[in-house]
């Protein structure tokens, strides 16, 4: 759950990074955001439990996005600080918190998909809307129970000076939370790849050989495709910051613990570049369903006599 973990200024090249990459991680994730908003809740007319997975993502992803420019301009401003504590600590949770949320709902969306595909008869009993927001409501508010966490992260009474990062040592020895996280993730990963596997397997036993560029094909593609960008945007900030915890903690000895700090940093900045993939492939999902209901209601307009 961590930035930059001890003391000590921002590198520039790390500083230029965050930039080139929050901008139009802002921009871009927040238009294709919205965009995917507006489809599900004003040209979606029914709602399904996938629908309600994706809206929760959404929103939590569109909250993390908030708080990026916030993020560079405590980077710019290295250890002067000047808006205020809580404030830094309510930017924190949003950040922190909203990024695990955002990981277990994107489990869900996989895990909800693997059982509709593979046991459509289970899944008639397991899956309804009301249990996929009762899941969504549960896991923000046990997300949101991570707060408490962010809160601390400087260490307690201390008037903060370096917002996202300069982290007290307590954080460090904290093996419950670095625990923790770690296994959100990793287990999550393990889970998101056993399912999407199942899915493809499922998916082209019932493809049609006489015709390649089919709705089993193109939902093939949309679940490796998910998968693809949660592994290439998380997995390197989980790999650094498994690694620098072993370093701060005396558990491993490196010399080039700096660089390290650095690739903590950079890795976090670019998994952040999930919360605009989620936005774009969700949106060119919604929009290429919404075309295909449209082709279908047209093509039974023209079949009835």
């Amino acid at each position: 759950m961590n930035d930059t973990h001890d003391k000590g200024n921002i590198s520039p090249t790390v500083e230029l990074f965050q930039l080139i990459v929050y901008t139009p991680t802002f921009i871009l994730g927040l238009l294709f955001n919205i965009m995917a908003l507006s489809f599900l809740f004003f040209k979606v007319k029914k709602l399904s439990e996938s629908t309600v997975y994706m809206i929760a993502l959404i929103f939590l992803d569109t909250l993390l996005l908030f708080t990026l420019p916030f993020k560079i301009i405590s980077y710019h401003l290295q250890d002067s600080w000047n808006l205020g504590s809580v404030f830094c600590s309510t930017l924190e949770s949003l950040y922190f918190v909203n990024m695990y949320g955002s990981i277990l709902i994107s489990l869900c969306i996989c895990v909800d998909r693997y059982i509709a595909i593979q046991y459509p008869f289970v899944a008639l009993t397991l899956r309804s809307i009301k249990k996929a927001a009762m899941v969504c409501a549960l896991i923000c508010l046990g997300t949101s129970v991570g707060t408490v966490s962010t809160f601390q992260l400087h260490g307690k009474g201390h008037n903060i000076s370096s917002c996202f990062h300069n982290f007290s040592k307590s954080t460090w020895e904290n093996a419950g939370l670095f625990s923790t996280l770690q296994i959100i993730f990793f287990g999550s990963m393990a889970a998101m790849t056993f399912c999407t596997a199942q899915t493809v397997r499922c998916l082209r036993r019932h493809r049609n050989p006489e015709n390649p560029q089919t709705h089993s094909t193109r939902a093939e593609r949309i679940v490796v495709t998910n998968l693809v960008a949660f592994l290439v945007c998380f997995t390197p900030y989980h790999v650094a910051y498994f690694v620098y915890f072993l370093v701060k903690n005396n558990i491993v000895h490196i010399s080039f613990q700096q660089v390290l700090r650095d690739t903590v940093q950079v890795t976090l900045c670019w998994a952040n570049l999930n919360c605009c993939l989620d936005g774009v492939c969700y949106y060119f999902v919604l929009k290429e369903s919404l075309e295909d209901t449209l082709q279908n209601s047209e093509k039974r307009a023209t079949q009835k006599p």
